[in-house]
């Protein structure tokens, strides 16, 4: 009983500008473990193209350095930021849960932790000798977290401002314009 008492307490007498600033720094580490764990994935993927010393060596590296960046860094941080989200809508309820921007952004969070949970299923695989995608589509997926970055931020920042649309529209044209752009220039490198 007293657990529960306190823990009421707890949650609702911590500094909102606190949670916040905790929720933000979670964030910024959860994508600095996606960035990097894709890029480990590349060098990987690459890896394999290797002689089978160098191919052996590299592997098992990776294998270690994608354990550690995903299970003490990338995962964690991933569990705070949802914990500290959480939290500030509870703290918020009333205007979170009715403004239209966070129920987009939370839908873009959704698509971030889907997008984490395949990152997973890419680390066990690398991890048991299974190389399903190749070192480009990797440098694209790369892409897919950024994406969800740039759109996140807008809508938290211009909030119920229709602005948010069009900047968010106006990057995901551009991005798309790159992949295009990135596609047709490695089909005339070739």
């Amino acid at each position: 009983m007293f657990y529960v008492l306190y823990s009421k307490f707890y949650l609702y007498s911590m500094d909102f500008n606190t949670i916040k600033a905790l929720h933000i720094i979670f964030v910024v580490s959860w994508f600095a473990g996606l960035f990097y764990i894709v890029r480990l994935f590349i060098y990987h993927t690459e890896a394999q193209e290797k002689s089978e010393m160098e191919r052996k060596i590299l592997s098992d590296q990776f294998v270690v350095m994608e354990k550690k960046l995903w299970w003490i860094i990338t995962t964690p941080a991933m569990i705070l930021t949802v914990l500290f989200g959480t939290w500030m809508i509870v703290l918020n309820s009333e205007y979170y849960l009715h403004a239209s921007w966070m129920h987009i952004k939370l839908a873009f969070v959704v698509l971030l932790l889907i997008y984490h949970f395949v990152c997973q299923k890419i680390l066990n695989d690398m991890r048991n000798g299974i190389f399903k995608w190749k070192s480009n589509g990797l440098r694209i997926w790369n892409e897919v977290a950024t994406l969800a970055l740039v759109a996140i931020v807008f809508l938290v920042e211009f909030q119920n401002n229709l602005d948010w649309l069009k900047a968010t529209l106006g990057f995901f044209a551009v991005a798309l314009g790159l992949m295009i752009g990135i596609k047709i220039y490695k089909t005339l490198r070739h």
